[in-house]
């Protein structure tokens, strides 16, 4: 297998992270489309972190930092390539790029249901913390 490569998203990438996250992402988000993703990458250059092989997207994760906490979002893995260092490699990344601004813990959006991703982030050294919850508002229909 080639060599990984880890890089930032640029704008000519978003249709083809669009399309693979309905292959590789657990579940949709209200941003997943092409005007929410456009504006994360405007905010944040570095915010989406990429993972190539041979050219191919193999895998994704958002590593948002808003100044006070580090977000992680869109963890994603092709499912071909699952358990083959790919998530490790994009977290390692993300966990530099937050160290770098500053942060100091990372948090992870991590559905119930989705048992291996669990599994995965446990193995990352996450842990859920149960005496939170999540709170909600969609701000448009």
């Amino acid at each position: 297998m080639s060599e990984l490569r880890i890089r930032s998203a640029r704008h000519t990438d978003l249709d083809a992270v669009l399309g693979f996250w309905k292959t590789a992402a657990e579940g949709t988000s209200i941003s997943d489309d092409r005007d929410g993703v456009e504006r994360l990458v405007a905010r944040d250059p570095e915010a989406l972190i990429l993972a190539e092989q041979e050219g191919e997207l193999v895998g994704t994760v958002i590593a948002g930092f808003d100044g006070w906490r580090c977000h992680l979002y869109r963890l994603a893995v092709h499912p071909e390539r699952r358990r083959q260092g790919v998530g490790s490699a994009l977290l390692a990344a993300a966990e530099e790029r937050f160290v770098r601004l500053g942060g100091r813990r990372g948090d992870a959006m991590v559905l119930v249901r989705n048992e291996s991703a669990q599994h995965a982030w446990r193995a990352a050294g996450y842990a859920p913390e149960e005496q939170w919850r999540r709170w909600v508002k969609p701000l448009k229909d």
